[in-house]
């Protein structure tokens, strides 16, 4: 599992756009949201990399959290 911080990340729409874009590439991905903390953690088969690509090119830029 690897948590993203997601800066731009505030509404059920961002949740939503950002569950969808994981979900279409990964059908078998877990995602929880912090939306108070703005924070995402993300069980796939998908590398990290592919998933900050694929967070960036819907328009939320993350990066891994410490």
């Amino acid at each position: 599992m690897t948590t993203f911080t997601v800066p731009d990340m505030s509404c059920g729409h961002c949740k939503a756009a950002i569950e969808k874009a994981i979900t279409v590439a990964d059908s078998t991905a877990a995602i929880s949201f912090d939306m108070d903390a703005r924070k995402i953690e993300v069980s796939s088969v998908l590398a990290v990399e592919e998933l900050t690509e694929l967070l960036a090119k819907e328009g939320y830029p993350s990066a891994v959290a410490a």
